[in-house]
């Protein structure tokens, strides 16, 4: 089993930053990736960015690229993600999620949330005009 905890998120005005992170603990050795996704009020889940743990190679999605950082920590078993120039838009309940490593010949997709295993709470982050 993984437990992840999601902390840094806050209220923000438009153009404003913040930085979340992902602590991860328990079978940690087992990680493959790790993802944030987030959902907003009357919207479904969606895809943010994600890291895979050994090679560090970063997805992200459209509306994000060029404003949001996704890395991760290995010492630490921390994901953190730096998100500027934050929009309305953005405002979502963010979750983090884990992937655990794959079985040979197998692929995976980061977009996916299926494709995750373990999930933080989540941490809101609004911003306000």
């Amino acid at each position: 089993q993984v437990q992840l905890i999601e902390s840094g998120g806050g209220w923000v005005q438009t153009g404003g930053s913040l930085r979340l992170s992902c602590a991860a603990s328990g079978r940690t050795e087992s990680t493959f990736a790790m993802g944030w996704f987030r959902q907003a009020p009357g919207k479904e889940r969606e895809f943010v960015a994600a890291i895979t743990w050994s090679r560090g190679s970063t997805y992200y999605t459209d509306s994000v690229k060029g404003r949001f950082t996704i890395s991760r920590d290995m010492a630490n078993n921390r994901v953190d993600l730096q998100m500027n120039r934050l929009k309305t838009e953005d405002t979502a309940l963010y979750s983090c999620a884990h992937v655990a490593l794959l079985e040979v010949g197998s692929t995976w997709s980061p977009k996916i949330a299926d494709e995750y295993d373990y999930w933080g709470p989540g941490t809101q982050v609004t911003v306000s005009s």
